[in-house]
């Protein structure tokens, strides 16, 4: 429609001559500025979709945006990979993720037999199980409790041809992640009958664990719950086929109204 548009003006003008279009210069500036209005429209914003009802989860969402958009990325990027990655595959991984601590690939038998970097910092303080049937599931998660902190393993199988060849893992200190948040200090990840993970926040860990989280993620993905004095609004995130809760202290505790739609 746009090159139509031009090519009738160019005529217009032909037909006109030059004194046509001094005297009419303005007219057609004004005319022409209305048309490309209505071909091609300027970009607005509709800013009162996204508004919060809720202040809760309006400051919850506002701390995890930036925690959670890479994660997912990152687990998108692993479930596309079914084969045996080779090394290029695993440093490029490592440079996109700078976060991502360790990069690994077993045989059948869950011996290693590629990791980057060859000699990571934290050792891996126990056998990871990845306990599933690989031909149903894509991604698994373990979180490996060592000295020097928590390191969670995102888990995949590959194959030749139709055939399980081992696994590939990634593994990352979720506390590495909670630095992307804007006010990282407000943000607690819980892993459900694993553990709480903070970056400085103020909070009863043993507590926040305590809750029942088998019975709430049975019938909600988020909510408010009280511990103690203070309350928390939660919203659950699976992770492959495992659910972790990013939480928050309310703003204004009891304040209900709807989630974004996701």
């Amino acid at each position: 429609m746009k090159n139509i548009l031009l090519c009738l003006l160019a005529v217009s003008v032909m037909l006109g001559g030059c004194s046509w279009w001094d005297t009419t210069a303005e007219v057609t500036k004004e005319s022409w500025n209305t048309t490309k209005d209505f071909v091609d429209p300027p970009p607005e914003i509709d800013t009162e979709d996204y508004q919060f009802e809720n202040p809760n989860q309006e400051k919850l969402a506002k701390l995890i945006t930036p925690v959670d958009a890479p994660l997912m990325e990152l687990t998108r990027f692993v479930e596309n990979t079914d084969t045996l990655p080779g090394v290029d595959w695993m440093e490029l991984l490592r440079a996109r993720f700078t976060w991502v601590n360790r990069v690994l690939v077993t045989d059948e038998a869950g011996t290693i037999i590629a990791m980057v970097p060859e000699l990571p910092i934290k050792r891996i303080s126990k056998p990871l199980v990845f306990e599933g049937t690989w031909r149903n599931i894509h991604l698994l998660t373990v979180v490996d409790y060592s000295d020097l902190g928590p390191e969670l393993y995102l888990g995949r199988p590959y194959f030749e041809s139709i055939d399980f060849r081992g696994l590939i893992g990634v593994g990352f200190d979720p506390r590495s992640l909670l630095r992307k948040s804007p006010h990282p200090e407000q943000l607690v990840i819980i892993h459900p009958g694993g553990g709480v993970w903070t970056l400085g926040a103020d909070v009863d860990k043993a507590a926040l664990l305590a809750v029942d989280w088998n019975d709430l993620l049975e019938d909600s993905v988020h909510g408010e719950i009280q511990v103690g004095d203070r309350y928390y609004t939660w919203l659950t995130r699976y992770v492959g086929e495992d659910q972790y809760v990013y939480a928050t202290e309310s703003v204004e505790p009891g304040h209900t109204g709807s989630w974004w739609p996701f």
